[in-house]
């Protein structure tokens, strides 16, 4: 322990704590000589007895630095001291430090290499430290020679190259906001062209070119008024969009379709369309309505502008009421025909994209929004279709309904059923509606002006059959009732352009749609003017004979009376009285019932009197509106079976009645024929 304690006398240190805290230079740090540390080995001692020796020291000397012994093991002593206990103590601290510091020496030569290398490295940091003294010493040497060497006028070239470079980017930015401010004129006159999709690209990446110069103040106002640009451009676009109801145009429509798309406003568009051709329709129906009510009013009255579509079909005079039918329903055709190529468009674009993605399927996420649009588009446009024709039957049956047709004449009734039968083809061919809207309204009308029109052909028959001379009418011997105009619907098929019972069979094909055929122009409503062909009539023979030859042979052959019976030269004989009337026969008389014989018995023709030839009209007449009209061809044929009653009672009144054998049971008539004039005497004669 003596040995230890002088050992750190020579090194100067006071002690352990002292010595870590007030660490000397590393000049004053010496390292324990050979010789020293030799005497500590040449002490013998066993390595196993030293550990157990080290192994009984108490750990509170183990516990920190600042444990002070002395005062610990003075606090130990016990109250009554013991020199030999003492002693025997002290040997046993003796023994503990000698083995502390034995193996402290052998931890310090076991390290003393290290200890060398370490302190080597030291001493080289040392020295490397001293030489970046040197460099430091020297840049700054330099670098003062640097800053007393350049000039402020060098250092302002740089900083002029540098603030030159800034200005050239100002620069830029500035021509490019100019040329954003002057957009609004380029768009203007893009608008006035009807580029809408041009118009749009535009607009967008001048919004885009924006938001790069949105740190300069001036682009916050450019921005609201790009956005504002914007909105009007949508504005034009609707207008646009609503131009398309009356008038379809592939280059226009294609262009505000484009335009729509660049907006991603597809399905909008869409929905914006089909507003636009409910209005459409309404707007049409009231204007052409407006129109003739105002032309027949002959002033100019806003009146009728305030009132309803109803109450405006309600002032449709008789005389103007079929040119607005004509005119509403071609109007109304224009807009059905505007939808029709609408969805014409659709089908091809949608074609043209599905070929296009199947020959290029990069942009999967782009084709599947495309898909989505173009599958809403087609459902939307199939819906379309019911609600428009709705619409469409609706303003017509409302035109229809706002007049009384009763007191109509018969061919312009037959118009009016003409344009609707047409217009109910329209509208089979354009939704595969069967029109039940027009269908009642028209049967309605119908109904009310064949009551009316049949009362009056009953009043007109019994004023033929009271006037009646019962005379052969000459008819050419090849008379047929086909020859008749009442009679040409029944050889001709329906046509959409003119009358159904007007048209060549071979005119159009009927595989051909009405859409199809007046898709490029035309309309299938037009008024044409019946040809002569249908209107005149070559049934009657000339002056009741073929020919002029047979006229001739007959003067010839009867211009003698003489075989005349006195009876047949008068002009009437009563069957029943065989009285003849004061009013003396005329020779032209007689020779015109020579001529009728004569035709009679010569030639082949029928037989005929005014009166059936008028039944026979009214018969071909009520046909054709069976024709037309079929839901009342029930109640046709039951009033046209009445017209040949009210003939065949009339026939029998005058002919075939005989008062004598009637009252005595013997008549001439079956049965069956007097149970028929029985109920047509009840049933229609009685009333």
């Amino acid at each position: 322990m003596q040995k230890i304690k002088s050992l750190m006398t020579r090194q100067g240190l006071r002690s352990p704590q002292e010595s870590v805290n007030d660490l000397s230079p590393i000049e004053n740090f010496r390292i324990p000589t050979k010789e020293e540390l030799r005497e500590l080995h040449e002490e013998p001692t066993d390595p196993q007895a030293q550990q157990e020796i080290i192994n009984s020291i108490e750990e509170v000397y183990f516990s920190n630095d600042s444990f002070d012994i002395v005062k610990y093991e003075l606090e130990r002593l016990p109250p009554v001291l013991s020199l030999q206990e003492l002693e025997e103590y002290r040997d046993k601290l003796k023994q503990q430090q000698a083995a502390v510091s034995k193996k402290v020496a052998d931890l310090i030569l076991e390290k003393q290499p290290a200890y060398v290398e370490e302190l080597e490295r030291v001493t080289s940091l040392q020295t490397g430290l001293q030489l970046a003294a040197v460099i430091c010493t020297d840049g700054r040497r330099h670098l003062n020679i640097a800053k007393e060497g350049f000039t402020q006028t060098s250092l302002g070239l740089l900083a002029n190259q540098r603030k030159r470079q800034l200005l050239i980017g100002l620069l830029k930015s500035l021509r490019t906001i100019k040329t954003l401010q002057r957009t609004d004129v380029r768009l203007s006159e893009m608008l006035e062209e009807e580029d809408y999709p041009g118009a749009i690209q535009l607009c967008l990446e001048c919004q885009k070119a924006a938001s790069t110069f949105k740190h300069y103040s001036c682009i916050s106002e450019l921005n609201s008024k790009l956005q504002d640009t914007l909105e009007q451009i949508e504005e034009q676009l609707d207008v646009a969009l609503s131009k398309i109801c009356k008038n379809f145009d592939i280059n226009h429509y294609t262009k505000v379709q484009q335009a729509y798309r660049l907006l991603g406003k597809t399905q909008t568009a869409m929905d914006q369309l089909h507003m636009h051709f409910t209005q459409a329709i309404h707007n049409t129906v009231f204007q052409v309505v407006l129109g003739y009510v105002e032309l027949c009013a002959g002033n100019t009255d806003t009146k009728f502008q305030k009132l309803q579509y109803k109450d405006l079909c309600t002032h449709i005079t008789s005389d103007s009421y079929i040119p607005c039918l004509a005119d509403l329903c071609k109007a109304l055709w224009e807009v059905m025909l505007s939808y029709y190529r609408t969805m014409q468009w659709h089908e091809n674009h949608d074609q043209d994209e599905a070929a296009v993605v199947s020959s290029d399927g990069n942009n999967v996420v782009g084709t599947e929004e495309n898909s989505f649009d173009r599958n809403y588009v087609k459902k939307k446009l199939e819906h379309g279709l019911s609600r428009i024709w709705q619409d469409v039957q609706l303003k017509v049956k409302t035109y229809l309904l706002g007049t009384d047709l009763s007191n109509f004449k018969y061919d312009d009734f037959i118009f009016v059923l003409d344009v609707i039968s047409r217009l109910m083809q329209v509208g089979e061919e354009f939704c595969g509606s069967k029109s039940e809207v027009l269908q009642e309204s028209i049967r309605k009308q119908s109904v009310n002006y064949f009551k009316t029109y049949h009362r009056t052909r009953l009043e007109e028959l019994r004023m033929f059959l009271e006037n009646e001379t019962w005379e052969l009418c000459p008819v050419k011997s090849s008379f047929s009732i086909l020859q008749l105009h009442e009679f040409k619907f029944m050889e001709q098929s329906r046509s959409p352009s003119v009358s159904p019972s007007k048209q060549p069979a071979s005119a159009v094909s009927s595989t051909v749609t009405l859409f199809e055929q007046y898709c490029a122009g035309g309309n299938p409503f037009e008024i044409q003017a019946d040809s002569k062909d249908d209107e005149t009539e070559d049934v009657l023979a000339s002056n009741g004979y073929e020919s002029d030859e047979q006229e001739k042979s007959a003067y010839q052959e009867y211009d003698s009376d003489s075989d005349v019976p006195e009876e047949l030269k008068r002009d009437y004989v009563d069957e029943q009285t065989g009285d003849a009337p004061i009013k003396s026969v005329s020779r032209e008389t007689l020779r015109s019932r020579k001529r009728s014989d004569y035709n009679l018995n010569k030639v082949n023709a029928p037989i005929l009197t005014n009166t059936t030839l008028n039944v026979i009209r009214l018969v071909g007449k009520y046909m054709q509106m069976m024709n037309i009209l079929k839901p009342i061809a029930f109640d046709v044929i039951h009033f046209m079976s009445q017209l040949f009653d009210y003939y065949l009672y009339a026939v029998y009144t005058f002919f075939g009645r005989n008062d004598m054998f009637e009252s005595t049971g013997l008549g001439l008539s079956s049965s069956r024929l007097r149970t028929t004039l029985n109920r047509i005497q009840e049933s229609l004669i009685d009333l």
